[in-house]
């Protein structure tokens, strides 16, 4: 089964898990994906700028990409 989702419902449900079952930003999104029987291949669509930031400062944080130079391919 799958379940359509806007970008807002998406960003809403991402911040719910973050808040609630304090996950990061990207196991919050690919936990909303599985939950929708969503391909992880649409998540460029999905994503609202504020999440874009938060997953951006979540993976400099970890370092997984170097400073601001450096950005996620979804931005």
């Amino acid at each position: 089964m799958i379940f359509h989702i806007t970008k807002e419902e998406f960003s809403k449900s991402v911040e719910e898990y973050v808040k609630n079952k304090n996950y990061c930003y990207i196991d919050a999104v690919d936990q909303v994906l599985t939950d929708h029987s969503m391909d992880h291949s649409i998540v460029k669509k999905l994503l609202t700028r504020p999440i874009i930031e938060k997953l951006e400062e979540e993976f400099t944080d970890k370092n997984f990409i170097r400073g601001k130079k450096n950005k996620l391919p979804f931005s």
